[in-house]
C-alpha cells in the first residue's frame, strides 16, 4: 500500500505543501521481521493483484490507503513495504502489540479496526492510477463503508484523498464532511518515501485516532 512516488498531479505526496511539514529526514521502521522478500518475477506478477480487505461491521477505525504497492500484493500484507511508517506506527501507539504477518491482519479486526484502499488493484507507482480510478474507487468505498459502517474511516494520502472525492482544498486532520455517516480524518502517507514526516509524527496521529475513536464509542453508548 506504499509506492515510489513519481511527480503526479494526483499523488505525489512528498511534494504536496499542504501534506509536509519539513523534517530533516523520514525514520524507517518495517515490519519484514526477516520474512524472505519476493523476486522481481513475483512484484511483476503481482501487478494488477488485490489485497483481501481487513473489514467487518461496527469497526471503530477503517484505515484506507491510495491502492496496494507491489510489494504489498506479492506479500499479501496491507502496508507490507519495508519502511513503511504504518505498522511500527500501530505498535508503538498501543494499537497493537507486535508487528503482524500476512496471516495475523485480521488479528486488527477484534481491536475495533480495519483496512481497506481507495482503488484495490496493485500498481508500482500510486500515480499510474487515472483520475478516473480514483473517483470511482471513491463510489465503490462509500458503499463498503455504507454497508460496513465504521464510525471513523481514516485515509491516509493527502492528495489521493483529494482527487478521489474532489476535494482540493482539504488538509491534514478531522473532516467537516461524511463519507456514509462516518466521520472522516485525514493523514499522511505513512510511506518511508514521504520525507516530510517521521515514525513519532505517525505515532502521536495514531494515538490521537485512538483517542478519539474512544471517546466517540463512549459517546455512542451513552444513553439519550
Amino acid at each position: 500500500m506504499t509506492h515510489r512516488r513519481g511527480r503526479s498531479k494526483h499523488s505525489n505526496q512528498s511534494k504536496t505543501s499542504a501534506d509536509s511539514k519539513p523534517r530533516r529526514r523520514a525514520a524507517s521502521s518495517a515490519p519484514d521481521k526477516g520474512r524472505k522478500r519476493p523476486t522481481r518475477e513475483q512484484l511483476e506478477a503481482a501487478y494488477g493483484k488485490t489485497v483481501p480487505d481487513v473489514i467487518g461491521p461496527g469497526l471503530s477505525v477503517l484505515f484506507v490507503g491510495i491502492n496496494p504497492s507491489l510489494y504489498t500484493a506479492a506479500v499479501g500484507l496491507h502496508f507490507g513495504r519495508p519502511g513503511n511508517r504504518f505498522w511500527p506506527a500501530l505498535q508503538r501507539a498501543g494499537i497493537i502489540d507486535h508487528l503482524l504477518e500476512p496471516g495475523e491482519q485480521r488479528q486488527l479486526l477484534a481491536k475495533g479496526f480495519g483496512i481497506t484502499n481507495i482503488v484495490p488493484q496493485a500498481t508500482a507507482r500510486a500515480d499510474e492510477l487515472s483520475h478516473e480510478q480514483l473517483v470511482a474507487g471513491a463510489k465503490r468505498l462509500q458503499r463498503t463503508v455504507r454497508r460496513y459502517q465504521p464510525r471513523l474511516v481514516v485515509f491516509l494520502g493527502l492528495t489521493a484523498y483529494r482527487a478521489a472525492f474532489g476535494r482540493k482544498n482539504a488538509e491534514i486532520g478531522r473532516q467537516s464532511q461524511r463519507l456514509a455517516g462516518a466521520e472522516i480524518w485525514l493523514l499522511p502517507n505513512p510511506s518511508g518515501l514521504n520525507a516530510h514526516y517521521q515514525l513519532d509524527d505517525f505515532v502521536r496521529f495514531f494515538k490521537r485516532v485512538k483517542r478519539y475513536a474512544a471517546a466517540d464509542g463512549r459517546r455512542a453508548r451513552r444513553p439519550r
